[in-house]
């Protein structure tokens, strides 16, 4: 492929609500741009971007897909992303390296709230904007209603530089285009080629009186653009040119354009907006990278010295680890030994270098400032890493993704097969930094959290797949705390004599509550060399076992204050170990005198959803012993905030999606432990004692 300079290289991450057209109008623009001879589909699984076998399966996009394509002398590196909100962590890594973010939005659906989180994003990256309005030849496809909605949420920067003028029918083929000032007509045999023709009668009225107000919104990208155009009362094509693009740049103007992607109507047109207005990778603000607490800016210089960032990692049966990176300075050959800033400064090599479109890959040579590529069997990378030149040490801002949303306790089908489940999660975890593990003692179970149920059961068909090990999802216990609400006092004497040497400790132990949050404090008030000092560790070591271990379901102890005020010991038998053993059964025996209760975790939850669903929304929440806290408008959404048991959230992100038919989300933190309802607590209890009698 020939090599391409930073200016001619174009950086474009596909994103919106689910359904919206990303994967189809990824593939009508490899199809304008000549990569594939024909478009495949999502339904039969031959799309470009879904190459995946689970996203075949699912007929969905599932990871963020990395293609490519040359249109008039620019390449055009396009990342697709899911639009599913359990895979934000796949459309994070790619805003985290584009420079454009094209929005999808349904003609029939309009902005849904997964277009607003996910512009949100790539807005917080300052990306160049474009919103494309999809599914124009679908029934009740509504571009005005559409591009209103556009401009209530997104504020005056939206601009439409494409009308349609026969939406809504299945024969949708034709659009004003107010740059060109022309009339295009869209072939129907899916080329994606147009003809231009003059515009006449009601069209030229509504393009004259729309082109009036663009040029007024591109005037005011720029002071003297402005002055000229009070001047003169209209600027020249060459000053609109220069003006939108200059909007574009600076975030004044997101424009907006028409489509059919799936029979690859519009998106010639569209590449060419991409390669004449939006700006190239050396025409952003330079890349802000860190060396401890310093920072310094990195210019998007070919000749500077080679830095780059690896946004994803992938494993592929009979090719191996890829590692996708973006080089933001210098440029990258086969053979370049770098250092790994992020592990431990390992140097490392670039390996083979491609350009990718989906599964496919085009050798490369060398890889340039601006551009994206990827490198095989590179050693010791992981998703996120900073790789830099010997002299180097600094690092490129990670992707910081969502916090999590849903736990599932993962478990081996085969017995032994724990270490092999272990160890292929942290490999996929390596890839994919967007789920978490915890290999929890108290609960002893592996947790595995991430966005919602579809991510985690897709891990568990990776680990079968790739590492040949069956895994199960099941619900994830729940740490409860147990903890007092009186004080009490108990003795407990451990005596035991089995021939030689035997074992004696006689232990008076008091127990008070502490406030909430104390946790645990231990004292002495033994006087008159009835317990010898040396003893005392031991019995606290002994009732740390049992705060570890639980009294009445299995759970840690909390917030408890334990007093050894008195004993007994033997100058023969005592040991340490008798003293432990003493000190844990005063301590249990009190703990059931002190009238236990069982603590559960409580969540704040904030779900956004639209007002339509706000009933149905708070009665669910209601129903799982949820505190409704207050309610906020966001937007045309609505915002509950509300505290929920742990215990009642399982699998909530799925309820959520079908309550609301996608349209809702949710966000969770912990708050804090509260006493669990008695007849909850009681279910707790006897579980944990019906497996003990087991």
């Amino acid at each position: 492929m020939s090599k391409y300079k930073p200016e001619d290289i174009r950086n474009v991450v596909v994103i919106g609500h689910e359904g919206s057209g990303k994967t189809m109008l990824t593939e009508a623009f490899l199809k304008s741009m000549g990569e594939i001879v024909r478009m495949g589909s999502i339904e039969d699984g031959s799309t470009v971007s879904d190459y995946t076998q689970e996203e075949i399966d699912r007929t969905k996009s599932i990871s963020l897909a990395l293609s490519h394509g040359v249109h008039k002398g620019k390449k055009i590196n396009i990342l697709d992303t899911p639009g599913f909100s359990e895979f934000a962590g796949e459309v994070l890594t790619g805003v985290r390296v584009a420079d454009t973010a094209l929005v999808t939005v349904s003609a029939q659906s309009g902005v849904e709230v997964g277009t607003e989180v996910f512009w949100d994003c790539a807005r917080q990256r300052e990306l160049s904007g474009l919103f494309v309005i999809n599914h124009l030849d679908k029934e009740q496809a509504d571009f005005d209603r559409t591009l209103a909605e556009l401009k209530e949420v997104f504020g005056s920067a939206i601009l439409p530089l494409q009308v349609p003028l026969n939406a809504g029918s299945e024969n949708f083929d034709t659009i004003i285009d107010l740059g060109l000032m022309k009339q295009l007509k869209f072939a129907t045999d899916g080329s994606g080629t147009y003809t231009e023709e003059e515009l006449s009668g009601d069209a030229k009225g509504r393009a004259d009186e729309m082109l009036e107000s663009m040029t007024e919104t591109v005037a005011e990208s720029d002071d003297e653009l402005l002055e000229k155009y009070f001047e003169a009362g209209e600027l020249t094509p060459d000053e609109f040119k220069n003006g939108l693009e200059k909007g574009i740049a600076n975030g004044t103007i997101y424009p907006v354009v028409c489509s059919v992607a799936s029979r690859n109507r519009g998106p010639l047109r569209l590449l060419d907006l991409l390669a004449d207005y939006f700006p190239a990778p050396c025409e952003r603000k330079a890349e802000t990278v860190k060396a401890g607490e310093d920072e310094r800016e990195l210019a998007c210089d070919v000749s500077g010295t080679p830095a780059a960032f690896v946004f994803k990692t992938v494993i592929e049966k009979h090719v191996g680890e890829l590692s996708f990176f973006r080089v933001y300075t210098g440029q990258v050959t086969s053979g370049l030994e770098v250092k790994n800033s992020t592990l431990k400064g390992e140097m490392t090599k670039f390996g083979q270098l491609f350009y990718p479109s989906g599964k496919n890959r085009k050798d490369a040579t060398e890889i340039v400032a601006g551009d994206i590529g990827v490198a095989v069997k590179m050693k010791s990378i992981r998703t996120g890493d900073s790789l830099v030149i010997k002299a180097d040490n600094f690092q490129f801002t990670p992707v910081l993704f969502p916090e999590m949303v849903h736990d599932e306790a993962i478990h081996a089908v085969n017995e032994g097969d724990e270490e092999k489940i272990s160890s292929g999660l942290q490999a996929l975890r390596a890839e994919d930094p967007s789920f978490r593990i915890i290999h929890s003692a108290e609960l002893n179970q592996i947790i595995v959290s991430g966005q919602g149920e579809m991510q985690l059961q897709i891990l568990v068909e990776k680990l079968k797949t790739r590492f040949g090990v069956e895994a199960r999802l099941s619900e994830p216990g729940v740490p409860f705390r147990e903890t007092i609400t009186s004080g009490a006092d108990e003795k407990y004497r451990h005596k035991k004599q089995s021939g030689g040497a035997g074992q004696f400790a006689e232990v008076w132990m008091r127990i008070e509550p502490l406030e909430r949050g104390a946790n645990f404090e231990f004292a002495s008030e033994v006087v008159g060399g009835n317990i010898s000092q040396p003893f005392i560790p031991a019995i606290e070591k002994g009732v740390k076992q049992v705060m570890e271990q639980g009294v009445i379901s299995g759970h840690k102890v909390v917030d408890v204050k334990a007093v050894v005020y008195d004993g007994k010991e033997h100058p023969v038998d005592s040991k340490d170990i008798a003293f432990q053993i003493a000190g844990r059964e005063a301590f249990k025996q009190a703990v059931k005198n002190a009238r236990p209760i069982l603590l559960e975790p409580i969540y704040d939850i904030r779900v956004k959803v639209p007002e339509d669903y706000m009933g149905d929304v708070m009665g669910d929440i209601s129903s799982r012993r949820g505190k409704i806290q207050g309610m906020e408008a966001e937007g045309r959404y609505q915002v509950i905030n509300a505290k929920v048991p742990l215990a009642d959230l399982y699998r909530y992100c799925t309820h959520l999606r079908s309550m609301t038919q996608g349209r809702g989300l949710f966000t969770r933190t912990f708050s804090h432990y509260e006493r669990m309802p008695e007849e909850e607590a009681r279910k707790v209890i006897a579980g944990y004692e019906s497996k003990e009698e087991e």
